[in-house]
């Protein structure tokens, strides 16, 4: 039996196209179905012969989650079912659906407010920028670009909320690109001294561009907690720093 699906969301680098159950006289098994690039099939849990009741409730539940990121109606669903599937079901959702751009928080979608804002350098104008979208509590994405007639730019956009990760994952909700090797990250948590969160990451990617290097920055909250992360992080800013050239600015960007 096939219960439910869902629009496709991309979770971590595959995607994950439906939650589905196959169910038997005894139990019922709930598979995600994940394309990464043939589709699979991954287990998340088991329902015994005394829920199987559930199966499609569970399935849908799972499913809306996916388009929506509504942990308290998945939550409903969840303490109804024994504990043991409650725990793996949110385990692998914790592991393999980490926040990304779309994502939901408790005030509703995360989304860009403002369309990109193009600045020729860093300089006090420009962090004077991100210092009032950071205090107001706005979501910060950033990135240089190498110009036409060679010199570097950078493009920001502004989201209405930042987006949470747990403590134990990776301080990051902007997917790394494909094809591009990572050199370092550097979090605002690293710094030390009087300098301010803006500050230290426009120096660190000061630093990395004049060694050419591709730069992203963005902002996020970092959770204390594994469950139950929204509302209880702080806000961090992450600076993703690429073994890869400065990309060339697209047409009409």
């Amino acid at each position: 039996m096939r219960a439910g699906t869902a629009p496709e969301m991309r979770c971590e680098t595959e995607m994950i196209h439906s939650f589905i159950a196959h169910t038997s006289p005894g139990r019922s098994r709930v598979f995600a179905l994940v394309r990464s690039p043939a589709d699979e099939l991954e287990a998340v849990t088991t329902l015994g012969a005394g829920d199987l009741h559930l199966t499609g409730e569970l399935v849908s539940a799972l499913n809306s989650f996916l388009y929506d990121r509504d942990d308290s109606a998945l939550g409903k669903v969840l303490d109804r079912v024994p504990k043991p599937v409650r725990m793996a079901a949110q385990q692998y959702l914790r592991n393999r659906c980490e926040p990304v751009m779309g994502a939901f928080t408790e005030y509703g979608p995360v989304e860009v407010v403002r369309e990109a804002v193009y600045f020729s350098q860093i300089d006090a104008e420009l962090e004077e920028y991100l210092e009032s979208a950071y205090m107001i509590g706005l979501g910060i994405r950033m990135s240089n670009e190498r110009l036409r007639d060679g010199g570097v730019g950078w493009v920001i956009r502004l989201l209405n909320d930042e987006v949470s990760v747990r403590a134990s994952a990776e301080p990051r909700t902007w997917a790394l690109p494909e094809g591009a090797k990572l050199a370092r990250t550097w979090t605002s948590r690293q710094m030390t001294g009087s300098v301010g969160p803006v500050r230290g990451a426009l120096q660190v990617a000061v630093d990395a561009t004049d060694q050419g290097r591709w730069v992203r920055i963005h902002t996020l909250l970092h959770s204390r907690y594994d469950v139950d992360f929204e509302g209880s992080g702080t806000s961090e800013f992450v600076v993703d720093v690429f073994d890869s050239p400065i990309p060339l600015k697209q047409r009409g960007e």
